[in-house]
């Protein structure tokens, strides 16, 4: 008996040696995309593609094609963090993060044809600039939460998979882990939305170092009445937003307000071009 326990012991060590060696992000894009869409019923023929360099999801309203940063996916160990990738990328398209930017370069870019003063950029528009990205970081990042629980993944994966990018300076002087600040958005929208998807927690060191951190804030900020009202009053109006993206993403199929007036502006450039 004490044999067969030993065989069937390192057999299942084999296999799962086999199954680990064999995984590979990349890999898990498209079954863990197509996931994504079924469960939140997304019925939009998406088609996931992974790409070196920065991910351009600029015409995925056209080409029904998700890109996904081989970048972002080194950052990625196991299907949870896989899912906080893609989903994050759908975040970005649900926000029309790309089609927004899209419709305000080609204002701008008409508008220093007649101005050229406006073609100098100042540091105000590099902050604003700055203010923007990081808002449209926050954005995506929430909506993937709501992705990612729907389909059956543990949201606290993105978390993870943010904090193990590079930081910036200021969180190597503070001493707290990399792109603190980011990471706590979510945390806070999961200690508001989904409590029990926090209290079940997640199995990894880089999770317990950011948890150390952000537990102390969120104390902080229980204790006070009137802060707690706010954060209360904020978290449900992110509910409500994000639920409110993503429903005109399911209805339009994946067209927005702000690619249909990209489209309008091109063309009407081009009339007058004739």
């Amino acid at each position: 008996m004490k044999k067969i326990l030993v065989s069937l012991f390192v057999m299942l060590s084999f296999v799962l040696t086999s199954n680990a060696a064999t995984w590979t992000a990349k890999d898990r894009v498209a079954p863990i995309g197509q996931q994504l869409l079924t469960k939140n019923k997304i019925n939009v023929k998406i088609t996931f593609k992974v790409v070196e360099g920065i991910a351009d999801n600029s015409e995925s309203a056209k080409t029904k094609v998700v890109n996904v940063s081989t970048t972002d996916l080194q950052y990625a160990g196991n299907d949870n963090e896989v899912a906080a990738v893609v989903a994050d990328e759908l975040g970005h398209i649900i926000c029309c993060h790309s089609d927004k930017k899209k419709v305000m370069n080609l204002l701008l870019n008409n508008n220093n044809k007649t101005d050229s003063a406006a073609s100098t950029p100042t540091l105000a528009d590099d902050i604003v600039s700055s203010k923007i990205t990081q808002k449209e970081n926050e954005e995506a990042d929430v909506t993937a939460v709501n992705l990612m629980i729907n389909a059956g993944y543990n949201p606290l994966a993105l978390i993870v998979w943010v904090t193990k990018q590079p930081g910036s300076t200021l969180d190597i002087l503070k001493s707290r882990p990399n792109n603190f600040d980011r990471a706590m958005v979510t945390f806070k929208y999961l200690s508001y939305a989904y409590p029990s998807k926090v209290k079940a927690g997640y199995a990894c060191q880089e999770y317990r170092t950011f948890l150390a951190d952000a537990e102390p804030v969120m104390k902080k900020l229980t204790k006070s009445k009137r802060k707690l009202a706010k954060f209360n009053k904020e978290q449900q109006k992110l509910i409500n937003q994000r639920q409110k993206d993503l429903d005109k993403y399911r209805t339009n199929g994946g067209l927005n307000s702000w690619g249909v007036t990209y489209d309008w502006l091109t063309t009407t450039e081009e009339n007058k071009s004739k």
